[in-house]
């Protein structure tokens, strides 16, 4: 079969498309016939050795991932050939950038009927990386009001139709050509955050859901209520400040498995949820997505997805 490999950590440069053995699932795994893998971040980051994992070379690039059972392993349960599913390979996030991937059968679900594979692919990091930090990590309820930092980003989006769902009062922040994407989403209040403080909207929120980091992160401590929760999905909060303000502050890496990922395909298929691909390009271009991913070309908001 045909996979994106990393021989050696670096730059898209890096990123070899090569011929490899079709891999075999062992216990508690299944071999998926790969239909669509989502590109993110995170795929970045391990090709360039920045994961926060070891990652041994080589390697087959890619996690997010939608397709066909053609195998089982021993010890999986509920999961047959020919099922169509989405999820994530492996907690080290490799192997799906081929056309054919070994996946934990922990870590992916059936595919929501109602979308193709593309958009199953695009789904499951970033959505179950917003659930998780909105009720998992703050678990917010209804009534209570959230901050959401990059709202209109692959996570944020995600983010305010769990929260709007959930009966939570939702400020985003984000570019004022997206406000209507966003107040379509179910967004409350709005923040162009190039010329407006957020500082001056929200006050004695419940938690803030911290998509960008930096300075939007540190400013955001003042408008939390006492007991209230920093949670932010790129960066470790400063714990003095936290201290200082008398809130709670986390940094997590999502967990993805198959609870999740059946809610958040329910979701999808009654309607809740709506997903949102940017670039489909085919597997044989994944090195153009990572020059996207690097900002060395333009895309679309979106998710980019490779189809296979």
């Amino acid at each position: 079969m045909m996979a994106w490999r990393v021989h050696k950590f670096g730059s898209p440069e890096a990123m070899s498309f090569e011929s490899v053995p079709k891999p075999a699932p062992g216990p508690g795994e299944v071999l998926i016939r790969v239909r669509a893998a989502g590109v993110g971040p995170w795929d970045g980051w391990i090709r360039a050795g920045k994961s926060a994992l070891p990652q041994p070379l080589p390697l087959t690039l890619g996690s997010d991932l939608s397709g066909d059972i053609v195998s089982i392993g021993a010890d999986v349960a509920d999961l047959a050939t020919g099922d169509a599913v989405y999820g994530v390979t492996n907690p080290r996030f490799i192997g799906a950038y081929a056309q054919y991937a070994v996946a934990s059968a922990n870590m992916i679900a059936r595919k929501p009927a109602t979308i193709s594979h593309v958009h199953a692919a695009s789904v499951p990091v970033i959505a179950v990386t917003a659930w998780q930090g909105l009720f998992d990590q703050a678990q917010l309820v209804a009534g209570q009001k959230v901050l959401i930092h990059g709202a209109a980003g692959n996570v944020g989006a995600y983010a305010v139709q769990l929260a709007r769902r959930a009966g939570v009062e939702i400020i985003g922040t984000a570019s004022r050509k997206d406000f209507a994407y966003l107040r379509e989403l179910g967004a409350d209040t709005l923040v162009d955050y190039r010329n407006e403080r957020f500082e001056d909207v929200a006050r004695d929120v419940d938690a803030v859901l911290d998509l960008v980091g930096g300075d939007m992160q540190r400013r955001s401590f003042q408008v939390l209520r006492r007991g209230g929760k920093m949670i932010s999905a790129v960066s470790p909060p400063d714990q003095d400040l936290a201290r200082h303000h008398g809130i709670e502050a986390a940094f997590f890496l999502v967990s993805v498995g198959t609870e999740h990922l059946t809610k958040i395909a329910e979701m999808i298929e009654n309607g809740a949820l709506k997903t949102r691909v940017g670039t489909v390009l085919p597997l044989e271009e994944a090195y153009e997505a990572h020059l996207m991913l690097e900002g060395m070309r333009s895309a679309p908001g979106g998710k980019i997805v490779l189809s296979v």
